[in-house]
């Protein structure tokens, strides 16, 4: 198992926690960090080229899939269940991430990633799923 300590970008999901940190600068705020752990085998992660999004008025269904071209199936990896707080924040945390990855791109950064301009659907039309 892997430990790693409280993350900036955690701040879209808990930013109470985030702004403690920030205002105890002093070594008591040490003691305010949440340790996230990472097994082994969550480290490895999980592919998937289609995420199919649901929700209701309480919740926000991520439903994360692994298409294989010519298999008739598809199976859903994964699925992440989220308060619609918490989906807003995850938005705004991909949105600040994709900013800074087409800043990275636009100074020389890797040159071998294309832009999401030239992005194609693994299935269907553009905008469709």
């Amino acid at each position: 198992m892997q430990y790693f300590p409280f993350l900036q970008n955690c701040m879209y999901f808990c930013p109470e926690i985030k702004q403690k940190n920030i205002m105890e600068n002093s070594p008591k705020s040490k003691s305010n960090e949440i340790q996230v752990e990472l097994t082994d085998d969550v480290a490895q992660g999980t592919y998937a080229n289609l995420a199919i999004i649901a929700h209701s008025a309480s919740e926000f269904i991520l439903d994360f899939i692994q298409i294989v071209p010519g298999a008739p199936k598809a199976k859903v990896k994964s699925r992440i269940i989220l308060t619609p707080d918490n989906a807003k924040r995850l938005f705004y945390a991909l949105q600040d991430n994709l900013r800074k990855f087409e800043e990275q791109q636009q100074d020389g950064g890797n040159t071998n990633t294309d832009s999401f301009d030239n992005l194609i659907p693994p299935i269907g039309k553009p905008g469709q799923a």
